[in-house]
């Protein structure tokens, strides 16, 4: 990025009389969160602001605490030719879903995101594959804006810091990320709230679930160039005996990670139209980015994911190919 690429970006919005906001569907908390916090940056500075992502249209479970809910708009209310939009954490116009259409035709498209796999699409790009989260670049963009961060924008954009640094466990949390977790923390965020939403809840009937994928894990010392891999599945079966939702059961895969013998862990949750929806995540050698790409995905280095319409074990098959290609 480039100090124009910020100017720009911002003397685009101030000069807007509405703002339209985008994430990537199935938003995760750095997606929701960052969008929420500069949607509420807008609003207060007296911007219409719309704010939505793709069918289907409802937030987590694990995010509904996050404020500035009311601020978003069903994907049908989103106008066909924005004059400015603002598209965030998607690393291509297809993670954006039906609203990659506005976005094709919007006036002016910035576009936030920190996926070294990102298109390049957009008007103005505020890309940067080193930020740890686009709630870093969505932070930025809120001083550049002139906006003081509130207690409701700082909750939102350290939810997203501290899920993509793995709560700051990660190899791209630098000095710089505490300092910007130190300036939220003094906007009033509570961390062990946040921690505990995001972490330490679930209703019994998780549990259940949980212990039939572990009763599944299954693991492959000879994959990842003899480093090891370790998978298994989460059914529309299990979902359902547990009253779940499919986002109920994204948590699973930081206890396969765990695995000792297994550089990469996978975990291939089945979605309601029966496609398997990967979870992919590396410890210290396999860029599970790349191999994610190869099969339709994408994500970063250490943490990634795909679709596959087949079998498990077709896709696996298929995943530890492209991890031991050269």
């Amino acid at each position: 990025m480039t100090t124009l690429d910020w100017a720009r970006g911002a003397t685009v919005i101030d000069g807007a009389e509405q703002v339209c906001l985008a994430c990537h569907v199935r938003p995760d908390a750095d997606a929701l969160g960052s969008m929420l916090a500069v949607a509420q940056a807008l609003h207060g500075r007296g911007q219409r602001v719309v704010a939505s992502f793709a069918e289907p249209f409802a937030v987590p479970a694990i995010l509904t605490f996050l404020p500035g809910q009311e601020l978003l708009s069903p994907p049908g209310c989103f106008p066909g030719r924005p004059a400015v939009m603002v598209s965030f954490d998607a690393s291509g116009l297809d993670r954006l879903g039906e609203l990659a259409g506005p976005a094709a035709a919007a006036a002016e498209l910035i576009v936030v995101d920190h996926h070294a796999s990102n298109t390049g699409f957009g008007s103005v790009s505020l890309v940067d594959p080193a930020a740890a989260a686009t709630a870093v670049l969505a932070a930025e963009l809120i001083g550049r804006l002139g906006v003081a961060l509130t207690r409701d924008m700082a909750v939102n954009l350290y939810a997203g810091l501290v899920t993509d640094t793995g709560s700051f466990r990660f190899s791209a949390t630098t000095p710089a990320v505490h300092e910007l977790a130190a300036r939220l923390l003094a906007a009033g965020v509570d961390p062990a709230a946040v921690s505990r939403e995001l972490y330490d809840r679930a209703p019994f009937s998780f549990l259940r679930l949980l212990a039939a994928a572990l009763g599944r894990a299954t693991l492959d010392r000879a994959a990842a160039d003899g480093r090891g891999l370790v998978w298994t599945t989460v059914t529309r079966a299990d979902r359902e005996q547990a009253k779940l939702p499919l986002d109920a059961a994204e948590s699973v895969i930081d206890v396969i990670r765990r695995t000792d013998e297994a550089e990469v862990a996978v975990v291939l949750k089945e979605d309601d139209a029966g496609v398997w929806q990967a979870s992919v995540r590396s410890k210290d050698y396999a860029d599970v980015a790349r191999a994610a790409a190869q099969l339709g995905g994408g994500g970063h280095a250490r943490a990634a994911g795909f679709s596959y319409p087949g079998q498990p074990g077709e896709a696996i098959a298929a995943l530890t190919r492209t991890l031991d290609d050269p």
